[in-house]
């Protein structure tokens, strides 16, 4: 069975171009990938103050940065053990200078299976040794800037 929680992700881009990823290990699979910030969203919460707080927790950068800018992107993925099928609204943040991202409160869960975080240009991203989720990042991201006007 599939579940479609809510959830909200960002694309944090910085001045020159690159994207912030996370490096996650899913303990159940054994998967390691890369996937922007981002999570489910609580109860009662609208998708930008969710996709702010998750910026937040898993980056420690300020959830202000997010924009009300964003596009619907369709997911499909397995994490520890739960099958996820939904679409999930990715928003643009951008960081003039690149900020250290530094976790400030990751759930217990999160901390179990996080393996750190990096900037990465394009390029960077096309020999990743590990998959991207979703694996069209650069396609999303230069959506959002579209958007945005940039």
């Amino acid at each position: 069975m599939a579940d479609d929680r809510p959830a909200a992700r960002v694309m944090c881009v910085d001045g020159l171009g690159r994207v912030l990823l996370m490096h996650w290990r899913d303990t159940v699979s054994g998967e390691v990938f890369w996937e922007p910030p981002g999570g489910g969203m609580d109860p009662g919460e609208t998708p930008l103050a969710a996709a702010r707080r998750e910026l937040t927790e898993e980056t420690g950068l300020p959830g202000r940065a997010v924009l009300d800018v964003w596009v619907p992107v369709p997911r499909d993925f397995h994490w520890l053990g739960v099958h996820y099928v939904k679409v999930e609204p990715f928003y643009l943040a951008r960081f003039p200078v690149v900020p250290r991202a530094d976790p400030a409160m990751l759930t217990a869960e999160e901390s179990g299976t996080y393996l750190g975080s990096a900037w990465l240009s394009p390029a960077e991203l096309a020999t990743l040794p590990d998959p991207i989720r979703p694996p069209h990042v650069v396609e999303i991201t230069a959506e959002l800037l579209r958007l945005a006007g940039d």
